[in-house]
């Protein structure tokens, strides 16, 4: 057992008061390090906790979605900022949203009354040498406190305006219009091809030329860089362009015409399961329903899913795949743990999932106690653990919950309800599984 029955939490975010709360509902004191209401970021207005900055939706209410799915995941386990959700719901159809003062305030009140969690007001310029230590300060860490984190993970593992291609479900992809080849015959039939006659490409450009773009606070101040440029802004350099980059056709021959298409999309598997696929090439900051749109007008992606839509923004993350193990924690520095989007989950509901799985381990190290059974990948909380802490990732990015992460059913789901049957059958093993863990934890906490 860990002699100092102490853990520091830095950031009162969703994932540094999720974290605070589970640790607490262990018996276990938290020093609660948050720099508001003494300084703020440029993104934040209020002096409460777990404020949210963006929308006020929490996505997909039904267990059929995987942010759904884990938001009843996160129930079950005792979650508070779930508790704060259902108290603060507003009308939203088939969504989770809510007022925002009042989620945010039954946090603050939550945290504020807990008499094991000792708020500290300041900010955090380097990690206490002492102690298990929980780093949830959000995408916008900057300052000393940035540098610190710098050097601890290796000095290379920050990034700034992040570009990433959208990934789509595998399932939803058209192979009647798409097909399997590699370049040249290189490799196999390891990519899926979107083929594109002169008259398709030409309305695929002349679109997303004039597609709108998302917002993004000084991209426009600074260079592009060549490696991770939009797929709209090579686009603007000219109308060939993209046949010479991520478009270019050349190696490839379209089975259906027995030719070499005038331009062509690759898809790259992004997953073991074969269930997730990358647009190869197409970083971009359109604007997700434009994304939907524009790039539905490539063959074979008319209807496709996104599990995660392209995004080009400042955030800041580390390479998780390197550096952390599936509880969160450092590999070489086992006494640190990092929930949030500082790990590369995107989304609120993401974020509380992982400062919930940091804020757990962590207390469970304190105690002494090592669990014989897991929220593995067949959960999706366990999936994004798994997801973050995969050393085969060798270009991470930022992701969603998505179902493409979490380990698939067996057997195959036939008719026009398979997805939905299949989604189903995902949601009632997970349950199941957290039902069981969670019985084990009360049996642990105070």
């Amino acid at each position: 057992m860990n002699e100092n029955r102490k853990i520091t939490v830095i950031g009162a975010g969703l994932a540094g008061c999720e974290a605070a709360s589970v640790i607490a509902s262990f018996g276990i004191e938290v020093d609660l390090y948050e720099m508001k209401p003494v300084r703020k970021s440029p993104a934040h207005k209020s002096d409460m906790f777990a404020e949210l900055v963006c929308s006020n939706s929490l996505r997909a209410a039904s267990i059929t979605n995987a942010v759904g799915l884990l938001k009843e995941e996160l129930r079950r386990l005792g979650s508070l900022i779930m508790e704060a959700a259902d108290k603060a719901e507003v009308p939203a159809g088939g969504a989770l949203a809510v007022d925002r003062d009042e989620f945010s305030g039954f946090i603050t009140d939550k945290i504020r009354n807990n008499p094991l969690i000792h708020i500290i007001s300041e900010e955090v310029q380097t990690i206490p040498e002492n102690g298990l230590v929980i780093i949830a300060t959000g995408p916008l860490t900057d300052g000393a406190l940035y540098d610190y984190i710098m050097r601890l993970t290796g000095n290379r593992d920050l990034h700034f305006f992040d570009a990433a291609a959208p990934i789509v479900s595998a399932e939803s992809i058209d192979m009647n219009k798409a097909f399997r080849q590699s370049r040249y015959g290189k490799g196999g039939n390891d990519y899926i091809n979107c083929p594109m006659n002169e008259k398709e490409y030409k309305a695929f450009y002349n679109a997303l030329i004039t597609a709108e773009k998302a917002s993004v606070h000084g991209f426009d101040k600074i260079n592009v860089f060549e490696g991770c440029m939009p797929i709209e802004v090579m686009a603007s350099r000219g109308e060939d362009t993209m046949r010479f980059g991520p478009l270019k056709p050349v190696g490839l021959t379209d089975p259906r015409t027995g030719k070499e298409p005038y331009a062509c999309l690759q898809l790259r598997q992004d997953d073991r399961a074969s269930s997730m696929y990358n647009l190869v090439g197409f970083q971009t900051r359109l604007k997700f329903p434009e994304q939907k749109r524009v790039f539905g007008m490539i063959p074979g992606l008319e209807n496709a899913e996104y599990l995660r839509y392209g995004v080009m923004h400042r955030n800041t993350y580390i390479d998780s795949p390197r550096l952390l193990g599936p509880d969160y924690s450092m590999r070489e520095h086992p006494d640190i743990y990092f929930a949030g989007q500082i790990t590369g989950v995107e989304g609120y509901i993401e974020s509380a999932a992982s400062g919930f799985m940091a804020g757990l381990y962590a207390a469970l190290k304190v105690l002494g106690i090592s669990l014989d059974t897991e929220l593995d990948d067949r959960t999706v909380i366990g999936a994004m653990a798994r997801y973050v802490s995969d050393p085969s990732v060798t270009k991470f990015v930022p992701m969603n919950a998505n179902f493409g992460i979490v380990a698939q059913m067996p057997g195959r789901f036939k008719g026009k309800t398979a997805k939905q049957d299949k989604n189903s059958a995902i949601a009632e093993r997970s349950l199941a599984i957290v039902d069981e863990f969670s019985g084990i934890i009360s049996k642990i906490k105070i």
